[in-house]
């Protein structure tokens, strides 16, 4: 297998059906991942992309003690809960305190938990309407 990730083999499949589109030849995307998993020793793209899953680094792992903002609030918690969608992770937080959520003086929002989707950079795609992403978690330095 040649292939690194889940994008580089969904990048090789959308540039093999825009080649045998200009060829003539139409496919659908399906069809062009199910021939990119065959190209790479897979029965199927569904056991292909379980392959190079495996395969890639996870940023984040269960039980991590991590920390980083929320809506603008710092925090410190464990990973309960992650599960990878494409190339971003939807975590579940514990926080060890309770955060604020809320920036008005005339109310309150404290959560201990938290659950938000990251991308590679630990960066919510989400942001506030100042620009400022939802949520932020600190990737851990090895």
């Amino acid at each position: 297998m040649n292939l690194q990730s889940v994008i580089e083999a969904k990048s090789q499949a959308k540039a093999l059906r825009a080649s045998l589109a200009a060829q003539g030849t139409t496919i659908t995307h399906a069809r062009a991942l199910e021939l990119v998993a065959h190209q790479n020793g897979a029965r199927d793209w569904n056991t292909l992309q379980a392959k190079l899953s495996r395969a890639e680094p996870q940023l984040f792992h269960l039980n991590d003690e991590v920390s980083g903002h929320y809506l603008g609030q710092a925090f410190t918690g464990r990973i309960v809960a992650l599960s990878k969608v494409g190339a971003n992770t939807q975590v579940s937080l514990q926080l060890n305190e309770p955060i604020d959520t809320v920036q008005f003086e005339s109310f309150s929002n404290m959560r201990r938990h938290i659950r938000g989707m990251v991308g590679p950079n630990g960066r919510s795609p989400r942001k506030t309407s100042d620009g400022t992403p939802h949520l932020v978690i600190d990737i851990p330095r090895k």
